[in-house]
């Protein structure tokens, strides 16, 4: 019903069921007379698991990238303070902001600047809006939408491009660091976990005031765009298979010891010779065409091989949200990771985009593992693309809905509590319709983070944006 609903309603003129402000256009004629009458017709149909259900769903903001500027200082705090204080007027909970390790750390290993951020949870407190937190532990400047060029710090990027993911043609991705130095002690004297630790230590001494009450979650970021993952594919490589990220000497390492381990020393040499390059669709390839006579992800090997990469990133989340477990313990703050909307090629039955990122779900449980992993650490899954429609989407194999309802299934069945985001920017009722229909097609979500606060979402639209708290907050 939600589809059909969404289907006969028109363009934003439409009027959300709040008083419209003084600017809004009242309804008149025939046909906007006859679209109320069906709005209400199915809402009633649907019942308890409507849209518009009185469960409520705390909506929060991304605030922009360069919220704190390249030099670690609070982007225009009254222009800024303005548009909080119109969010929290329109009844939104709270807003998310990236607290940036190449900005905060800039300085050397263990010098933490912290004031740009003292100054913004002030200022947000001030106003009455919660915070979400997300430990950004990625480059800002290399994903979809990126505003800002935030680095990874330079005590960490002088040891050279062995210490990121590197691909089969040796291209180096400086988003993130690879997994393989986790536990290396070679960034003077720590790990790559070690950092991460002491700076999540560090936030949680700094900031202790605020936790559990201004600021309600933490968010773990753990790859790149903050997302657990593998960066497989890159910004011009949609609707492509992407590629295995296997190649620094450190994984490369790891994956020739554990072949050699399972008696198959010859499989530790790389990853799939026949998996293609980024931009290949997946019968493109040897490796994801179900139908190819050479190995396949199918075959003993390639279930080998992508059972052990998909371990690698979950041992990867294991480390980092223990740490931030213990970080964050004297809080009643709570956690919660990310896992990437890899939409395209979800109906071929390689899932080629997905596995290449580490997310094997060739057998339609790809999610699990991450689900039970958040349920250890008690992290919240969140989730992004839930703006999405298959209709929208085309010659891409794409399932971003069915891709939705799988990871809330994942969720409930680990009994971990889930959250949305939408991947791009909308500012439309028929996303708006969308992302409600899936905060309650399985149960009811725990929240959902908008992205992102702009000068286009204040201005005009923002009616429009205040009938998705409408929605969301069960009014």
């Amino acid at each position: 019903p939600l589809y059909l609903l969404s289907a006969f309603l028109p363009p934003p003129s439409f009027p959300p069921p709040p008083p419209p402000s003084s600017s809004s256009s009242s309804p008149s004629g025939p046909c906007n007379i006859l679209m109320i009458v069906l709005v209400a017709f199915l809402l009633t149909l649907l019942g308890s698991q409507a849209i518009a259900s009185n469960v409520y769903i705390p909506v929060y903001v991304m605030l922009p990238l360069d919220t704190i500027t390249h030099e670690n200082v609070l982007n225009d705090p009254n222009a800024l303070r303005n548009k909080l204080t119109q969010l929290k007027e329109a009844n939104v909970d709270g807003v998310m902001v990236d607290v940036w390790w190449g900005l905060v750390e800039a300085a050397g290993s263990r010098q933490y600047e912290w004031s740009a951020y003292e100054q913004l949870f002030e200022l947000i407190s001030q106003v009455g809006l919660k915070v979400e937190a997300t430990m950004s532990f990625h480059r800002c400047g290399l994903s979809v939408g990126d505003t800002c060029n935030v680095t990874i710090p330079h005590f960490v990027r002088s040891l050279g491009k062995e210490v990121f993911y590197l691909d089969q043609h040796g291209n180096t991705d400086y988003d993130y660091l690879s997994w393989g130095v986790d536990e290396k002690n070679i960034f003077e004297g720590r790990s790559a976990v070690g950092i991460y630790s002491d700076f999540m230590q560090s936030f949680a001494y700094t900031f202790k005031k605020y936790l559990g009450s201004t600021i309600s979650e933490i968010q773990i970021g753990m790859g790149p765009a903050g997302e657990l993952r593998y960066p497989a594919y890159k910004l011009t490589t949609y609707p492509g298979v992407g590629e295995f990220q296997v190649y620094d000497p450190y994984i490369r390492t790891d994956l020739q010891n554990a072949a050699a381990a399972f008696g198959h020393p010859d499989w530790g040499k790389s990853g799939p010779s026949n998996a293609g390059t980024y931009q290949d669709l997946p019968n493109q390839t040897g490796f994801f065409n179900p139908n190819s006579p050479s190995d396949t992800y199918k075959s003993e090997y390639g279930a080998w091989f992508l059972n052990w990469y998909q371990q690698g990133l979950l041992a990867h989340g294991d480390k980092v949200l223990a740490a931030a477990k213990s970080a964050f313990s004297s809080s009643s703050v709570e956690i919660a990771a990310k896992v990437a909307g890899i939409h395209w090629q979800y109906k071929h039955p390689s899932h080629a985009a997905e596995v290449t990122a580490g997310y094997v779900n060739t057998n339609q449980n790809g999610y699990d593992e991450f689900a039970k992993l958040f349920a250890k650490y008690g992290a919240t899954f969140i989730f992004t693309a839930l703006e999405m429609r298959d209709s929208e989407q085309s010659n891409c194999n794409c399932g971003p809905s069915e891709l939705v309802g799988q990871t809330l299934q994942a969720a409930k069945r680990n009994g971990v509590k889930y959250a949305g985001e939408n991947a791009l920017p909308r500012y439309d009722r028929q996303a708006y319709y969308q992302i409600a229909y899936e905060a309650r097609r399985i149960g009811t979500i725990d929240g959902f983070t908008y992205l992102r606060l702009t000068d286009e979402l204040l201005g005009e639209r923002f009616d429009d944006f205040k009938f998705l708290l409408y929605l969301l907050h069960g009014q």
